[in-house]
């Protein structure tokens, strides 16, 4: 899988000239001095039209395009200078058939479209591949092969897969057939779900028995557990993620954390833009870039960098100037990452099921990755089918809802050694039944709509011994067969009626309220939403009692970093067959100096920082940085190396050779 990629989206308006400056030649030999060796290309884009010679559909061809060749040219001199170019074509938006052919669109209850767009005017009417676009999409893949040569196709990626709910009368006849309830949302999603599967099945099929060894990959602009019952149809992943969009800078960490999971090469995807795909004449800040494509490869992932082609036909030079500073590095690095993979002693469960449209990543699960990568744990991020014996602790973040099978399987891993964190409602067994894991009776919500947290020696001990408020009501639960080790203290009244205390909340009574934090054997319980409430506000208390409560449970870590850096990130990798760890060390400045999005402009330099790494038996022979070709000293105690990084310039690797 090649790892230095760019994405060159070409949706382009039927009302301008195609490609008059187009040089072949050229094109490729400024891909080859950016350091790219792929580049997907365009074979039809949102508008409709076609980017190649079609023998099947010339009428279909862009109609200010100059030279017909233009895709078959890109590709002949991209192989020349030994640069892949899987081929790019949309699926479920084309303007041209949103227009010619109604009776191919999605429909609500009511009949009317369904549409994705912001922008007005859009091609983002949705097109049902239940209807006979369909056959229109299969017959358009064989006329690209046909025009092409299926000895001169690397691959294929395909745009714009999206469950959407769809009412047409293609879908209510085979959910008709299925015994599925078209009246209910849900359950159409739930039949997209089934019938984009059967599509990938068949389109995958027909590609494999034309184009030997083609990559596939199918985009819906996220990776998640609904991916799964059609994975077998992927080549590989690739996790489309532009922090300058919608997608923002959470998004990336908690897509590849699950996505990595699943066996596939990952590719991460960010873009060239300042904000987001179609913003021509822009620039992502150098210092940005570099940070997005070096998360990708702390994270495992190869890199891919969105671009869009000017209709002149020419790449920017300023662009790939920018891109070739970015992957120059990559590519120096490429040897010490090949074969490397990301360790993980944690695994946060993701209440994530079917992802559908409009949805946003869960607030929970963003706090919990926030909070973890602040103190430098190495996790995954997992659902509740995965194999919760690859991790020694496992993290149910505020609301993961309990099935007897699930509830079963976690008492099952507790039983055989595993640990668990659970807050709030995850595992919820239901009002007045005492829960076998936590050993809590739940009472229902507590009666207060804000309380406050009493630290001890256990659970806080860096915090002041008073209180400090919780921002979200809780839990209210009553200790059975199970420790309290944080307390809750009692405001006066809620604020409600007329009953309210200035601004905000009441004051502390200091009167004893419900546990605010239990133990049983293995597992600990917050009852209030602590992960949630860190996305929202990011108290410090919050996350000192998180961390006292993985220390208690993971007294022994893979990494230790400094407590002073929370935004310092960490990714240890290891390479069994080189028999050597990577420590990725990643730090720069995030800043809210916009309105409408973070930006980066700046990398952070940091000192002397010191750090310990959990080898286990292995013994040591150096450490040295990467990019600094520099050899530091280190000290080995048993099972733990500890060392001092002289300088973090944004981006360090350490190699921690055994």
């Amino acid at each position: 899988m090649r790892k230095r990629t760019v994405h060159l989206d070409f949706h382009t308006s039927p009302y301008v000239k195609v490609g008059e400056k187009f040089d072949s030649h050229e094109f490729a030999q400024t891909l080859k001095k950016a350091h790219v060796n792929s580049i997907t290309c365009f074979a039809r884009d949102h508008h409709g039209y076609l980017w190649y010679n079609s023998k099947n559909h010339p009428e279909m061809i862009h109609p200010g395009l100059v030279n017909h060749n233009l895709l078959a040219e890109q590709i002949k001199a991209c192989h020349e200078v030994g640069i892949k170019v899987p081929i790019y074509s949309t699926c479920q938006w084309d303007e041209y058939c949103m227009l010619n052919h109604p009776e191919w669109l999605c429909r609500d209850p009511e009949g009317n479209r369904i549409n994705m767009g912001d922008e007005k005017p859009n091609f983002n009417d949705v097109l049902c591949l239940n209807s006979d676009y369909r056959h229109y999409l299969f017959d358009h893949v064989n006329d690209v092969i046909d025009s092409i040569g299926a000895e001169n196709i690397d691959g294929f990626f395909f745009d714009i897969f999206f469950l959407v709910p769809c009412d047409c009368k293609h879908c209510r006849k085979e959910m008709a057939r299925l015994g599925i309830d078209h009246t209910i949302e849900s359950e159409r999603v739930r039949y997209c779900h089934l019938m984009l599967k059967e599509f990938k099945r068949e389109m995958t099929s027909l590609i494999h028995k034309r184009v030997k060894n083609a990559t596939i990959f199918y985009n819906g602009s996220h990776v998640g557990p609904y991916i799964k019952t059609s994975l077998r149809y992927y080549s590989h992943l690739e996790i489309e993620s532009l922090p300058g969009g919608n997608w923002g800078y959470d998004n990336f960490p908690l897509v590849d954390r699950y996505a990595r999971t699943l066996g596939k090469d990952i590719i991460g995807m960010t873009g060239k833009f300042h904000t987001s795909w179609g913003d021509f004449q822009s620039f992502k800040n150098k210092e940005a870039l570099e940070y997005e494509v070096f998360q990708m490869l702390s994270f495992g992932a190869g890199c891919s960098i969105g671009d869009q082609l000017h209709p002149s036909g020419q790449l920017s030079p300023a662009t790939y100037e920018l891109i070739g500073h970015v992957y120059k590095t990559v590519e120096q690095l490429e040897p010490e990452l090949e074969n490397t993979k990301p360790l993980a002693e944690i695994a946060v469960v993701t209440p994530e099921s079917i992802w559908d449209n409009g949805m946003t990543l869960d607030e929970s699960l963003i706090g919990a990755n926030r909070v973890l990568d602040e103190l430098g744990y190495q996790f995954n991020i997992i659902d509740l089918e995965a194999d919760f014996s690859q991790y020694k602790l496992l993290i149910l973040p505020d609301k993961i809802k309990a099935t007897p099978e699930s509830f079963a399987k976690l008492q099952n891993y507790v039983k055989n050694g595993g640990k668990v964190l659970l807050s709030y409602q995850s595992m919820d067994q239901g009002v007045y039944n005492e829960n076998p894991l936590t050993g809590n009776l739940m009472e229902g919500y507590s009666f207060w709509d804000r309380d406050y947290i009493y630290p001890n020696s256990q659970i806080g001990h860096n915090l002041p011994q008073e209180e400090h408020v919780m921002y979200e009501q809780g839990m209210a639960v009553e200790p059975i067969s199970s420790k309290v080790i944080l307390e809750t203290r009692e405001p006066y009244f809620n604020r409600e009626g007329k009953y309210y205390y200035g601004h905000k909340h009441a004051p502390s009574t200091g009167k004893k309220g419900v546990p605010a934090a239990t133990l049983k054997g293995n597992c600990i319980y917050f009852s209030h939403p602590v992960f949630k409430i860190y996305r929202d506000y990011a108290p410090r208390w919050v996350k000192e009692i998180i961390s006292d409560a993985l220390n208690i449970l993971l007294p022994d870590r893979y990494v230790v970093k400094p407590e002073d850096k929370p935004s310092l990130s960490a990714q240890l990798h290891y390479s069994s067959n080189k028999n050597k760890f990577l420590l990725h060390l990643l730090d720069y400045p995030l800043k809210k100096n916009a309105v409408n999005l973070y930006t980066i402009d700046e990398r952070t330099q940091l000192i002397n920082q010191n750090f310990t790494v959990l080898v286990g038996n292995r013994k040591v022979k150096k450490v040295e940085l990467i990019r600094q070709n520099q050899e530091i000293a280190f000290h080995q105690d048993d099972t733990k190396i500890s060392f001092t990084v002289p300088k973090i310039d944004g981006y360090e690797i350490v190699k921690i050779q055994c």
